[in-house]
């Protein structure tokens, strides 16, 4: 009779593992799905970053909340139809340069540090000082050498860059393939400009709340094959008669 109870416990409690694992597993896929987007990077012009055929996680945004640095997904007539994929290296009000001494990105007279560059592609071919327009974005790959981005769009009259509400997303992640999963690298090199970078999104947590809601899933689901082994093994002991030799 004592072992009924804490049967019963045992199954109202794997029943609530059950039903939380799936809420948190349905929810931050389907939160995720609401908040994120996968795109395939066309062309290596962000390398070594990613890498054209990559498949990356872009974070839903508007163009209000982009920050230098950020690798943003963006679509503008003059790059062409498809969507593109470039870093933002300056903002409206921003004074971009090519380069310092040392071969750095001067943003607002501010040389910029950025390790995420390959240093056999992050030299400039050419040089440049421009002035960004109020409300528009700056935007280099990471390969310099030979990345077709605003440095190529400059002209007497014009800065090279695109409207901030061409802005749709921000990659937070590589996809695929498997060796290259994982978080961008973060554009510290920009953290000390006015506006700093952005933070980090809701990847992560979602990431975690859809595995603890699989293990809870898996963990409940496993409770009721579990006890009724055990309880067919107490079935099969049979019970020593007083005297017996023990």
């Amino acid at each position: 009779m004592s072992g009924a109870p804490r049967g019963g416990v045992g199954r109202r409690l794997s029943q609530l593992a059950v039903a939380l694992g799936c809420v948190l597993f349905v929810g931050g896929f389907a939160l995720g799905a609401l908040l994120y987007q996968p795109y395939a990077v066309p062309t290596d012009s962000m390398h070594p970053v990613v890498a054209a055929g990559d498949r990356v996680l872009a974070q839903r945004i508007e163009g209000g909340q982009v920050r230098r640095g950020d690798v943003v997904v963006f679509r503008e007539a003059a790059w062409g139809d498809a969507p593109m994929i470039k870093r933002v290296v300056g903002v409206g009000g921003d004074t971009v340069a090519c380069c310092d001494p040392d071969g750095l990105l001067l943003v607002n007279g501010e040389p910029v540090v950025e390790p995420y560059l390959d240093p056999r592609w992050s030299d400039s071919p050419t040089s440049y000082e421009v002035r960004i327009p109020e409300g528009e974005l700056f935007l280099l790959g990471d390969q310099r050498l030979a990345s077709v981005d605003s440095r190529d769009q400059i002209t007497d009259v014009q800065a090279g860059s695109v409207p901030a509400e061409a802005v749709t997303a921000r990659v937070e992640a590589t996809l695929w393939p498997l060796g290259s999963v994982g978080l961008l690298p973060r554009p510290t090199g920009f953290a000390g400009l006015p506006g700093g970078i952005s933070g980090s999104g809701p990847l992560v947590p979602l990431c975690w709340a859809i595995g603890a809601g699989l293990v809870l899933i898996l963990a409940g689901g496993l409770y009721g094959p579990l006890a009724r082994r055990s309880s067919r093994s107490g079935h099969r002991r049979v019970p020593k008669r007083a005297g017996e030799a023990q």
